[in-house]
Parts: C-alpha cells; structure tokens; sequence
C-alpha cells in the first residue's frame, strides 16, 4: 500500500473514524493493531507471522530480563540482541556473506549457497528498523527502563503501519504513554496532522519522483553520460533521497497525529550544516541518537583520547554503512563518512589552538565555506550509496571530469524523456536549493503559517501531486533498508 496512493487515504481516513468511534482503549488498541497488521500483509503478506512471533519472543525477554537477577541478565541480553541481529543477518546477509566469500576463496560450496540465497532470501520490508528498536528495548530494560506489561499493546507499537516500513526509530518508553491517551485531538492537531501529510506527498510525489526520473535515467547510462550530466544527476539524487525520506517522514508523521501520537522528528535541514557532525545531528536524526546511545557511547565514546574517539566514530559509521546495506557501495559509504566525522574532530581540535581560526569560522564568510565544504564532501559520498555496485561506481567516478556525452544522451534523455534541457533542469534545481533555503530561514525566525493557511493548503498540495507528479509513483528509497 503506497503512501501516495487513493488506497492508502481510504485506509486512513476509514482508521481514524473507527479507532475515534470506539470508547474503549482496549478495543481501540485492537483495532489498530489489526490495522496495522493488514497494513503490511497488503505488501508482504509472507512476513506477517514472523513479526508478530519475534514480536512476542521480545515482549517475553523483555519481561525475564527485568525479573532475573544479576547473573542473568547479561545472558538474558546477549540472547535477545543476539536473536535480533541473527534474524537480520540471515534474511540481509547471507546472500552478501556468501558471495563475497565465493569470490574471495573459490569455494565452489560457497557459490552454491550465494546463489539459492540470492534467489530465494527476500528480506522483509522495515526488517532493520525493526530490528533496532528491539535492540534498543532489550538495552533499555537492562539498563533500569520499565517492560512493557501488555503484549497488546507492545504489539502496537512494534507494529504500528505509521513507522513500521522506514521509521522514525521510535524507542519504546517513549511511545508507550501515548498508547494509554483517550483524548481525542484538538482540531490544531488534526490540521497539523493534515498539513504534514500534505507536505510529505508534495515532497515525494513532486519533487522526489521527478527527480527520481532524471537520477535513473542518467545514472542507467553512466557511459553514455558527460561529466557535466553526472554531476547534475548527482545533485538530482541528493535532493532526491532527502525529499523522498523526510516526505515519508512527514507523511507518517501526520497520520500519527490523526490517531493522537507524536513521532520524533528526522530531520532538521541537514542540508544547511556546516559540519559533517552537525549534518548527522540534523539527517536521519533517530538513526543518529541510536548509533550514539546504544554503540558509541558504550565503547568509550570520547571520554578516552582524541585517537580513540576517531576509531570509534569511524567503527560507528562503517556500522551505519552496513546497517543500510548488503553491498560494498555502503560499506564504502559508511567508512567515509567515519573518516569525514573523524577528519572533523582532528581539525576541531588544532582550531581551538588558534584563536584567529576560531574567529573565522564565526563570520559569516566562515559559515557559508563551512557550509559549501560539508555539502560537497556529502555530495561526493551519495555517489557509492546510489551506485553500490562497485563497478558503477568506479566508472561514475572516471568520468566526473572532463568526458564528453555521447551525441544522443542529451536528446534521448532530455528532450525527449524529460521535456526540458539539462540547463532548464540546473535552474529548477537552483530554485528550489533558493526555496529551501527561504524554508529554512522562515523555520529559524520562528516563523509559522496560520492554521487556515495550512489547511487551505492541503488540497492545493494534494492537487499538484495529482498533475505534476509522474503517472507512476517511485518507491520509497529508504524501503529497501
């Protein structure tokens, strides 16, 4: 069932007036939970019953892990962490394992089994954002958090089809005081709730997918492509995953809000950082305090050296690469951006020596370049994250300067495919780098659309997505991980 789809507004629409319709919080709770479950049966109908039993398996650990004792516990959490990560592992990797180890070794028996899993693995949809919430429930539990005492209603939050397929990562003491609210939401929320919904299609269905089409079709004939085209659609893809991704996230955002719950936020314009460390504090926001609270404070953080703080920031993010991925292209990407943050800190820590560059990077000057050389660090990073596959991007990056398009591409893929010239594409592109930048500036005043603004906006976004979108919708990037 696609976000962006009539299907999807019938379901919605139709949840919020049953689940509102019902007095009791149990029946409201039931009526979500088979919501949600019918939810994702509609995309992967194989899987439903594997969720609901790992489900049950972590309300259970979760339970013994606060009743046992000291001698326990550390067993107790090594079997749960241990059962989480074994079941993302087996569905994830093992076709990645088993390939990389036939072609590093030969083994013939290797091979065989590379091949039935790359054939008959499929891993489920949300698998490693479910994964690490249950980590971070079992971690939590063991650290002093209160269980949840329901399986009902632990079985709605893990399920609940709002952040089920991409997140945000939601933890569950967090979500938990929400599922005992009765009140219903105030027509401030519903607005809210409406408005970023609206946002969010807008985002995906007109930006993101119209994007989506230059990225695919430049990057489907890298070979083909000058530099020029390459760096345009590199650029494409950068606007791409962050309007497709926080258009998700708004999207659930708002049809939370519609059943009266709040989810985090995930992003925070990471496009204007000006540090790479900045930018992971404004990207992929809940993915970020995961990795901090659960991985890199637990192995010393910064509190041991400036030399071990940079092993663990790379360790951590050569995490994050794989987390996101069974392919060289992320590990690639996650070992960059380790580097990138560690890099930062190193030189950080020489700046603080000298006062004249602590006083440039205050000016204004200072954070514009500041700006500029976070995004084109980033910028350079999404190439492997597009192109996992090692020998695409080894030939996007052969022919980022100085190579010339083949006479055809720009009329195969311009005129005739898209409708506009390459230079037409860099000026809307520009635009609306212009637009959120204005975005971004009216956020920071403090600045807010009225509530009947917001709502006489929400047809008018939902109208654009009809006539401007393309006819068939893009999958949402970030299902894949």
């Amino acid at each position: 069932m696609d976000f962006l789809s009539l299907q999807y507004g019938v379901f919605l629409i139709g949840l919020v007036v049953v689940y509102w319709s019902i007095p009791h919080l149990q029946a409201r709770l039931i009526v979500l939970l088979l919501a949600s479950l019918l939810f994702y049966a509609l995309l992967q109908a194989q899987f439903v019953a594997l969720s609901l039993v790992s489900t049950g398996i972590n309300f259970w650990l979760g339970l013994q892990l606060k009743n046992s004792g000291k001698r326990w516990k550390p067993w107790l959490l090594a079997l749960g962490v241990g059962l989480n990560l074994g079941l993302l592992l087996f569905f994830k990797y093992v076709p990645f394992v088993s390939m990389t180890a036939a072609n590093v070794w030969g083994w013939q028996g290797e091979n065989s089994i590379a091949t039935w899993a790359s054939k008959n693995i499929i891993a489920p949809i949300s698998i490693s954002f479910f994964t690490f919430e249950m980590i971070a429930y079992q971690v939590d539990i063991s650290r002093g958090a209160m269980p949840a005492r329901e399986l009902l209603s632990f079985a709605v939050y893990k399920t609940f089809f709002a952040k089920l397929l991409s997140g945000p990562i939601v933890r569950y003491q967090e979500f938990a005081p929400q599922l005992m609210s009765r009140s219903r939401p105030d027509p401030e929320q519903v607005i809210n709730g409406l408005w970023l919904i609206a946002c969010g299609a807008f985002k995906k269905g007109v930006i993101a997918d119209n994007l989506g089409q230059l990225v695919d079709l430049s990057l489907g004939n890298i070979e083909r492509a000058g530099s020029g085209d390459l760096w345009l659609a590199l650029c494409g893809f950068a606007l791409q995953i962050y309007f497709d991704f926080s258009g998700y996230i708004d999207i659930a955002m708002g049809s939370a809000l519609l059943l009266g719950f709040k989810l985090p936020p995930n992003f925070d314009f990471p496009y204007f950082a000006a540090s790479i460390s900045e930018f992971w504090r404004r990207w992929h926001i809940t993915l970020g305090n995961w990795l901090r609270d659960y991985l890199y404070i637990p192995l010393g953080g910064s509190r041991h050296g400036l030399i071990r703080t940079c092993v663990n920031l790379i360790l951590i993010m050569l995490i994050a690469g794989i987390w996101h991925g069974a392919n060289w292209g992320f590990v690639i990407w996650g070992i960059w951006h380790g580097l990138l943050l560690a890099g930062h800190r190193l030189f950080m820590s020489c700046c603080v020596r000298f006062q004249v560059m602590i006083d440039f990077w205050k000016t204004i000057w200072g954070k514009i370049l500041a700006i500029l050389l976070t995004q084109a660090v980033v910028l350079v990073s999404w190439i492997p994250f597009r192109l996992p596959k090692l020998a695409d991007t080894q030939i996007m990056l052969q022919r980022l300067f100085g190579k010339t398009a083949d006479p055809q591409f720009g009329l195969k893929i311009y005129i005739e495919s898209l409708g506009l010239t390459a230079g037409q594409i860099a000026l809307l592109m520009a635009g609306l780098v212009i637009a959120m930048l204005g975005v971004y500036l009216f956020d920071r005043a403090k600045w807010r659309l009225s509530f009947p603004v917001k709502l006489a906006m929400v047809p008018i976004c939902l109208y654009l997505v009809a006539i401007l979108g393309p006819q068939s919708n893009l999958p949402f990037i970030y299902f894949d991980f």
